[in-house]
């Protein structure tokens, strides 16, 4: 089945903005013409592609062809970077999923080697970002080190350093008489969001196994920093970020010495990969830098 490409680019701008008004204005197309060309795709497939919201959000088959679509801005890309030509000012979009701390602490510096493309990031947990390509929603993805993706290359990276770290006043009030497993249940700690396990991975490693401490929920990586350092509670913290507080006496760790390192990976669709060589290159020379070596 070959699909119309204004279809397509159709598709994919509703479901990146969540509007049809948005896509229509993005594309210089009235919203009558975006509701035509979606109503001819549907049509087409046999199914519907949008749930109209709003925001509108896509279906299992319509994320998959706005996956399509953005594969194939991404190949045409390629083909004309390695033919010399002329495509103007035109830019392709990726999709790639990656966790919230890369995001904060190295990530950024990889996207920024590259022209040409315009990022669309998930941020989920490192832990789950190879969801998001098993689904097929994404071409790449920083995930833990494992077994890759069927249909993916997997390259490692490195190791992000984490430290269980607290302010010295919530350490004197919580933990007087050292990191016990009587006081470690009772102390608030700080979580990232449900699918965060990195508190309990270091508890089981350092103090004791299958203790539940109060938590709060903190989705966002320097919340973590600066609710540690105002004593809310403590937290694993990426070591970049706390490595001048703990310097300057504002955090400390709650034992020394017991990091917790996360080796990732990156991940990337194998039918995309020679599409995105340049972001690969861009990535491994950003985590050369901003990881520990694995």
């Amino acid at each position: 089945m070959q699909f119309d490409p204004h279809h397509l680019s159709a598709l994919a701008t509703i479901l990146r903005l969540s509007s049809f008004e948005a896509a229509a204005a993005e594309l210089s197309v009235t919203s009558s013409a975006i509701s035509q060309r979606i109503k001819a795709l549907e049509d087409r497939v046999g199914t519907a592609l949008i749930h109209r919201g709003p925001p509108c959000t896509g279906t299992p088959a319509g994320l998959r062809i706005a996956k399509h679509a953005e594969d194939v801005g991404l190949l045409e890309a390629q083909l004309s970077r390695e033919l010399a030509l002329d495509r103007g000012t035109e830019q392709v979009h990726l999709r790639i999923a990656v966790n919230a701390d890369s995001l904060a602490t190295w990530f950024i510096a990889a996207l920024a080697q590259v022209e040409g493309i315009l990022f669309d990031l998930v941020v989920d947990d490192q832990d789950h970002s190879a969801e998001w390509l098993q689904r097929g929603e994404v071409s790449a993805a920083i995930c833990v080190s494992g077994k890759p993706v069927t249909g993916c290359d997997s390259m490692p990276l490195g190791t992000l350093r984490y430290i269980a770290t607290a302010s010295p006043g919530f350490m004197q009030r919580w933990f007087p008489d050292g990191i016990t497993p009587q006081a470690v249940a009772q102390a608030p700690c700080l979580t990232f969001n449900t699918k965060d396990g990195l508190q309990k991975a270091w508890l089981t490693a350092n103090v004791a196994p299958r203790i539940a401490p109060p938590s709060h929920f903190l989705p966002s990586t320097q919340a973590f920093v600066d609710a540690a350092r105002s004593g809310l509670g403590w937290g694993m913290n990426p070591e970049a970020l706390v490595r001048r507080p703990i310097r300057r006496g504002h955090l400390q760790p709650l034992i020394p010495r017991t990091p917790l390192d996360v080796p990732l990976t990156w991940q990337v669709s194998r039918i995309m990969a020679p599409a995105l060589t340049p972001l690969t290159r861009a990535v491994k020379q950003a985590a050369a830098r901003g990881l520990i070596p694995t």
